[in-house]
């Protein structure tokens, strides 16, 4: 697979911008425990914690353009330099966060951190598209994409140790009878642990942006460092399949972070449950991400790209409906298996929507991340919808929704990139 999909002169590289979907998986599914931590640690609604995600994915819309124009002025290595750059800055702001107590301060640490992570996606899938032939990118990238479920589920192995197992285990109608005092400092031992693996996480990327600074990374790509942004964009837009794959990456992040936002929460509620019991459901959900996207990565060898994303899509949509009319343990176990479905479509969404732009892929590249604004927007909604129906199911339609319209997408681009 990798002799085939990432020759030799690409393949140190290669290894080096891998770890980068390792490093981003991290901080993702770290983040996502963050709803349950803050709705126990400040006694806050579904609706209140999903402004974590907007933070976080808001972020991503907001500095996915600059990296895109930094990246096309400068080079690739650029672009990873200052994303890392930023991940560490944001992770190191958790200290200060956790001193003055301050919701707001520890959504703008994420903030920081997380446009870090938007230069490194913007940087990264398309550089691993450009590492070799255009037909086996999209093997090539699910390749690299796979190696981000591992570093998600050491995030929530982090979190469920540090973080959720040192929570206090007074609810809210608890800490409403505590006196000041005695609130402030659970809250203070609770966001210290909060900090904790963030700061950790800044000592090692700090090792690993030395060890990029001076490796001698290749271009990939020509560029004469010009920079038209309208123009750009322009062409871009009136293709007609890059306008359907933003949206459906709009619809996927919408999906992926609704379901995994809301999967504590869901196990708490239908087995009676705490945070930390919860979160090894979570943990099954993305170890079984992860074999799905090494077995994904060999299926695409055989068929049709657009033919698997909508039979992962139409798939995954079935086990949401089975968690949204069920219940109890079936419900939480269909939960967790639509992380198989999950696992093939970021890359490949990503990989097709970018065939054909030519030069502009990096771009492209740009909206295609600014699309994981889904992520912010959409799970607000799941969470102000469980908050005003009093129902965690019912909220996990919109996720549905997204799984139907990323698998429309695949049905449109079913006849793409057969294999050979």
């Amino acid at each position: 697979m990798t002799r085939k999909s990432v020759s030799s002169a690409y393949l140190f590289p290669f290894i080096l911008v891998t770890s980068m979907f390792f490093a981003w998986g991290v901080a993702n599914n770290m983040t996502d425990t963050l709803l349950s931590a803050f709705k126990r640690i400040m006694s806050m609604t579904d609706f209140q914690t999903s402004w974590i995600q907007l933070a976080f994915y808001g972020s991503y819309f907001c500095l996915a353009l600059p990296a895109a124009i930094l990246i096309r002025r400068f080079s690739f290595k650029t672009g990873i330099l200052v994303g890392l750059g930023l991940f560490i800055l944001g992770s190191l702001l958790f200290y200060p966060a956790s001193q003055t107590m301050v919701y707001g301060h520890f959504l703008a640490a994420l903030f920081v951190l997380a446009g870090g992570l938007s230069f490194l996606e913007t940087t990264a899938n398309p550089y691993i598209l450009a590492m070799g032939d255009e037909a086996t990118s999209i093997q090539r990238l699910n390749l690299a994409q796979s190696f981000n479920p591992i570093g998600s589920i050491t995030g929530v192995l982090l979190s469920k140790f540090f973080i959720l197992d040192q929570l206090n285990v007074a609810d809210s109608g608890t800490r409403s009878t505590l006196s000041a005092d005695e609130l402030a400092s659970i809250q203070q031992a609770e966001l210290g642990a909060v900090m904790g693996p963030y700061v950790g996480v800044a000592g090692v990327l700090f090792l690993l942006w030395l060890l990029i600074y001076f490796t001698n990374m290749p271009k990939a790509s020509e560029s004469d460092g010009n920079v038209n942004v309208s123009a750009t964009l322009a062409r871009l837009f009136r293709k007609r399949n890059y306008r359907n794959g933003v949206m459906a990456q709009f619809f996927y992040m919408g999906a992926q972070i609704g379901i995994w936002s809301f999967t504590i929460r869901y196990a708490m509620q239908e087995l009676n449950i705490d945070e930390s019991d919860a979160s090894s459901y979570y943990l099954s959900a993305l170890v079984l991400f992860t074999v799905s996207r090494f077995v994904f990565t060999g299926l695409l060898k055989r068929y049709s790209a657009g033919s698997l994303l909508a039979t992962a899509a139409f798939g995954g949509a079935v086990f949401l409906l089975v968690s949204i009319i069920g219940g109890g343990l079936t419900g939480v176990i269909a939960l967790v298996a639509i992380s198989a479905s999950l696992s093939l479509m970021f890359p490949t969404i990503f990989g097709l929507a970018l065939l054909g732009v030519g030069n502009d892929q990096k771009m492209a590249g740009s909206g295609l991340i600014m699309a994981m604004l889904g992520g912010a927007l959409l799970p607000a909604v799941q969470g102000f919808l469980s908050d005003e129906l009093s129902s965690i199911q019912i909220s996990f339609m919109v996720p549905l929704i997204c799984l139907l319209a990323v698998g429309i997408y695949g049905l449109s681009n079913r006849s793409v990139n057969r294999p050979a």
